[in-house]
């Protein structure tokens, strides 16, 4: 049934022009993800995989090619509802943590509920990432791993159906990287959110229901997990 997908894209390509270069960043890429999937987008740096994220968020759009979440039409949406879509639906989390230095743990946690409908507790966030203990803590008294946490808790206090990650543990050790994927893993199971986690360390497709690797702008391959291993299992 339609409604079992979130995503349903067809034929997206994205082209990025700078004076006479175009440079093909998607090609014609088409795929499905169904609610509450865990799904792990594998490809080297310029596979396109940060390209395809950026419009599954709505922070770009496709040059050519059809995009729905749900019922709603993205491509070709505007500006407006692309940020309302952004606003209700989606949680994002980056490489790097865009923390307010000033504001503790909590009080950055706490800054998205205020423009969430129906957020939950900003202590129940950092509850769900394991930082209970470090909630009055200013990001400089936090371990990069803690940091990355704090900004998980960020992106889900909202209750948002999508968790959209762009290498969340590229500057983080092989200990600490495993703690923010089972924080990732936690709120995927646990809450049913829909989690989309871009990286180029094979390891972490283990964890994944789905791993779909790009390459040149394109899938190159798909694959299910008949047996997925638990963050803290992985080798890397």
């Amino acid at each position: 049934m339609a409604d079992e997908f979130v995503f349903r894209a067809q034929g997206l390509s994205k082209v990025y022009r700078t004076g006479e270069v175009e440079v093909l960043a998607l090609r014609e890429v088409s795929l499905q993800v169904r609610r509450g999937e865990f799904v792990v987008l594998l490809g080297a740096s310029g596979s396109g995989k940060s390209t395809l994220l950026n419009i599954l968020g709505g922070l770009d759009v496709p040059t050519r090619g059809e995009l729905h979440f749900r019922e709603h039409r993205l491509s070709g949406a505007g500006e407006a509802e692309l940020t309302r879509y952004r606003r209700e639906h989606v949680g994002f989390v980056f490489q790097f943590y865009n923390l307010i230095p000033s504001l503790t743990a909590r009080e950055n946690v706490q800054l998205v509920t205020d423009i969430a409908a129906e957020p939950m507790d900003a202590d129940e966030a950092l509850a769900m990432v394991g930082l209970t203990d470090r909630r009055d803590h200013f990001p400089a008294q936090l371990s990069g791993g803690e940091q990355q946490r704090v900004a998980i808790a960020r992106a889900i206090v909202k209750r948002p159906e999508l968790l959209l990650c762009d290498e969340p543990t590229g500057a983080l050790d092989v200990q600490t990287g495993k703690l923010v994927l089972a924080a990732i893993a936690r709120i995927n199971r646990e809450l049913g959110t829909t989690a989309v986690v871009i990286t180029h360390n094979a390891a972490i497709a283990e964890m994944a229901d789905r791993v779909i690797v790009l390459a040149d702008g394109r899938i190159q391959s798909e694959r299910v997990n008949t047996h997925k291993i638990a963050a803290d299992e992985l080798v890397w």
